[in-house]
């Protein structure tokens, strides 16, 4: 048990982290005057930024409910962390349809495994 709690002293300073610079991102993402021109468009595309904000915030949520374990909730960032960076990389030479769409598809992916996560009781069965 003393393990357990000497492991959790790290995941919680690093969760507690997380949680101030996101509730910090969308102010800072708001002084921006020229955003991407994928993201002024009325197509119904949020922007990274945005995407990202939404999925960290209710990991970070399911986090303090208690709703996520520490495990899966560090699963689940790593998987928003390379999905972040796939978004990036297509971003280089600009985000074609296909792209776009393979985004959407992989973020609804990870919102739904967020949700799913959330929901099963840590595998517990009550």
């Amino acid at each position: 048990m003393a393990k357990f709690k000497t492991l959790m002293i790290p995941v919680l300073a690093a969760t507690t982290a997380a949680v101030a610079i996101s509730a910090a991102l969308p102010a800072a993402a708001q002084s921006y005057r020229h955003a991407p021109v994928y993201e002024s468009r009325h197509d119904g595309w949020r922007s990274i930024h945005q995407r990202k904000y939404n999925l960290d915030r209710r990991i970070d949520q399911g986090v303090h409910t208690r709703q996520l374990s520490v495990r899966e909730a560090s699963r689940l960032k790593s998987e928003l962390n390379s999905l972040v960076r796939l978004e990036r990389a297509y971003q280089r030479d600009g985000l074609s349809r296909r792209e776009r769409m393979e985004l959407d598809r992989r973020y609804d992916a990870l919102s739904a495994k967020v949700r799913y996560e959330r929901r099963d009781h840590n595998g517990r069965r009550w």
